[in-house]
C-alpha cells in the first residue's frame, strides 16, 4: 500500500490531483502514503461532470441503476481484504473491525439496490386520480468523516444513486484513501460523471457546500461543522441531511445482573476506540451496585489489548488523528480533578495516538467529560437513586442521537426508553444500526433521515400529479 498510487475520480477518469498530501498511520504517527489533492478547478470539473451526467443517469431505468449499485457491492466484496488492510492503515481500527466495516458496506449497497420508489396513489375516485411520484434531485455532495470512512460513504452512495442522483464525494483528509480506492472501483462500473471523488485538506468544503449546481448535501461529522454546512447551503436553499454528534447515555436499571451488563456497556463505549457517533458516552448506574459495576468496567479496561490494528490480537487501536488525540487526552486530564480515574488515565508512552480504555467514576453531571462528546476511549460513570430524576439528567443535553436502556423487565425498560429524547434508543442491545431501519438525530445531533425507505426518499423530491378529465 505504501508504494501504491491513489487517484481522484473525475468524470470517469482517474486523476493524480493538482498536488498531494501525506496520509498518517495513527498507529505510528508517520506518513505511509500520499493522497491526491484537488484544487478549485478540479472541484469545478467534478461538479460539472456530475451535472452533465445527471439527465442520462436519472433517465436510466431504476432497475438498471439498482443493478449497477449491486455490481459495486459485488466488486467491493471481492476486494474486501484489500480494502480492510488499507482502512486499518489509515483509520487505525483493528483488522477484524475493518473487515466488518467492509462487509457492512457491501450489505448496505445491496440493501439499497433492493429498494424501489414506487408511485403512491393518494386518491383514486371516478374522475380524479392523484399520484405521488419521487424524482431525483440532481447532484449530491457527500461529505464523510474519519471514524467509519467507507460505510458512512456508502450510506449516502447507495440511496443517492438508486434514486437517480449523481454525486461528488469528499472524504475526511485524514482517511481519504479507502474513498479513493472505492472511486476507482466505481469508475469501472458507472457511467462517467455519475460518481466523482475529490480529496482536500479541508479547503474545498465551503466551495462545495455553497456551489449553485449542488442540489443536496449529505454530511456526517461534528455538530460544529454541521452548523457551518447548513449556513453555507442557505443561499441556494439546498436540501441538507446532517448526521452529527451525540452524547449517548446508557441507562442501567436496577433489575439487571450488573456484571454482564457492565461488559455490554464497556463494549458500547470502547468499540472503535470510542470513535462512534452512537457509542456509549456516559453511563448511569443504580447506587445499589454502582461500586461493583465500576470495578467490573475497570477490570475490563485493564485487560484490553491496545495496539496497532494491523497486529494480531489488537482489540483497541489508536485514536485516529493528532487533533482528536489531544482533545481526548485533555478531557481525561481534566477529569482527574473532577472525578476518580479507576483505569487508564494517560496516553501510552509509545509512538502513535494510543489512549488506553479509561474509566472515570464519581464525576458530576456538569463536568466537561460528561457534557461534551469525548469521541474517544473514555467513559464517565454516574450513580443514581431516583429514576424520574435520572431521566431529567439524561435529557439535559443539547444532543439527541442515540442511547441504550438495560433492564430485565422488557416492558419497563421499553417504557424508560420512550422517555429518552433521542432519535433512536436501543433496549438491551448495542448500536443495532440496520440500513433497512431509518436513523435520525434530533436537537443538535442532526436533521433528516439516513437509511431505510425514508432515507432513500431523502434523495428525492415528491411530485404530486393530480388528474381529472377535461371538461
Amino acid at each position: 500500500m505504501t508504494n501504491r498510487a491513489y487517484h481522484l475520480l473525475i468524470d470517469g477518469t482517474l486523476h493524480p490531483g493538482a498536488t498531494t498530501f501525506d496520509v498518517i498511520n495513527p498507529a505510528t504517527a508517520q506518513p505511509f502514503a500520499q493522497c491526491p489533492k484537488a484544487d478549485t478547478a478540479l472541484l469545478e470539473t467534478a461538479v460539472a461532470a456530475a451535472k452533465r451526467a445527471f439527465p442520462g443517469w436519472a433517465a436510466t431505468p431504476a432497475a438498471e441503476r439498482a443493478a449497477l449499485v449491486g455490481k459495486i457491492a459485488d466488486a467491493l466484496d471481492a476486494r474486501a481484504e484489500e480494502f480492510a488492510a488499507l482502512l486499518t492503515a489509515e483509520q487505525g481500527k483493528p483488522l477484524d473491525q475493518a473487515i466488518k466495516e467492509i462487509r457492512g458496506s457491501v450489505f448496505v449497497l445491496r440493501t439499497f439496490a433492493g429498494m424501489t420508489l414506487e408511485p403512491r396513489v393518494l386518491r383514486d375516485e371516478p374522475g380524479n386520480r392523484v399520484e405521488e411520484h419521487r424524482m431525483p434531485l440532481g447532484v449530491v455532495a457527500a461529505i464523510t468523516p474519519w471514524n467509519f470512512p467507507l460505510i458512512l460513504l456508502v450510506n449516502k452512495v447507495g440511496p443517492a444513486l438508486v434514486a437517480g442522483n449523481t454525486m461528488v464525494c469528499k472524504p475526511a483528509p485524514t482517511t481519504p484513501l479507502t474513498t479513493c480506492l472505492f472511486g476507482e472501483l466505481c469508475g469501472d462500473i458507472l457511467p462517467p460523471g455519475v460518481l466523482n471523488v475529490i480529496c482536500d485538506e479541508n479547503e474545498l468544503g465551503p466551495a462545495l457546500t455553497s456551489h449553485p449546481d449542488i442540489a443536496k448535501i449529505s454530511f456526517t461529522g461534528s455538530t460544529g461543522t454541521g452548523k457551518r454546512v447548513m449556513a453555507s447551503a442557505a443561499d441556494t436553499l439546498k436540501r441538507v441531511t446532517l448526521e452529527l454528534g451525540g452524547n449517548d447515555a446508557a441507562i442501567v436499571l436496577d433489575d439487571v445482573d450488573p456484571l454482564p451488563v457492565a461488559a455490554k456497556v464497556f463494549e458500547g463505549a470502547m468499540r472503535n476506540a470510542g470513535q462512534i457517533c452512537v457509542a456509549v458516552k456516559r453511563a448511569y448506574v443504580p447506587a445499589a451496585f454502582y461500586d461493583e459495576f465500576c470495578d467490573e468496567l475497570a477490570r475490563l479496561a485493564r485487560e484490553m489489548v491496545v495496539d496497532d490494528g494491523a497486529n494480531q490480537g489488537a482489540q483497541i487501536g489508536p485514536v485516529q488523528n493528532r487533533q482528536q488525540f489531544d482533545k481526548v487526552a485533555a478531557l481525561i486530564a481534566d477529569s482527574a480533578a473532577e472525578g476518580t480515574v479507576i483505569a487508564g488515565g494517560a496516553p501510552l508512552d509509545r509512538p502513535g495516538y494510543f489512549i488506553p480504555p479509561t474509566i472515570v467514576r464519581d464525576i458530576a453531571d456538569d463536568a466537561p467529560l460528561v457534557r461534551e462528546e469525548q469521541f474517544g476511549p473514555v467513559l464517565p460513570v454516574m450513580k443514581y437513586d431516583d429514576l424520574d430524576d435520572l431521566i431529567d439528567r439524561v435529557n439535559g443535553t443539547d444532543y439527541g442521537l442515540g442511547g441504550t436502556v438495560w433492564g430485565r423487565d422488557l416492558d419497563r425498560a421499553t417504557a424508560v426508553a420512550r422517555r429518552v429524547v433521542t432519535g433512536t434508543v436501543w433496549v438491551n442491545q448495542l448500536m443495532a444500526i440496520d440500513p433497512r431501519i431509518p436513523f435520525r438525530g434530533l436537537r443538535q445531533s442532526g436533521m433528516g433521515t439516513e437509511m431505510g425507505q425514508e432515507g432513500l426518499e431523502e434523495y428525492t423530491q415528491a411530485q404530486v400529479v393530480n388528474a381529472v378529465p377535461l371538461a
